[in-house]
């Protein structure tokens, strides 16, 4: 075995990039939520699509996107 310097490890496979400007994470997250808009509005076309009740539709689609947006603001990458 040989040694290997941990500094080497803590950048990993690719060279670390620069950080993006305001303005481009800004755009970056606007596009993103848009996507969590979109999600959410398929998800709720299929759910009522197969008869399902307003309110489930609308409890699920809610809780989706709750969800998937707090995953989206809390990425530190966008």
């Amino acid at each position: 075995m040989h040694a290997t310097n941990t500094a080497e490890n803590d950048e990993g496979f690719l060279s670390p990039r620069p950080a993006r400007s305001t303005a481009e994470s800004l755009l970056v997250r606007i596009v993103a939520t848009a996507g969590v808009v979109a999600i959410g509005t398929a998800l709720g076309a299929i759910l009522v699509a197969a008869d399902v009740a307003g309110w489930i539709v609308g409890l699920v689609v809610s809780a989706l996107s709750v969800v998937l947006a707090a995953l989206l603001w809390r990425s530190r990458h966008l």
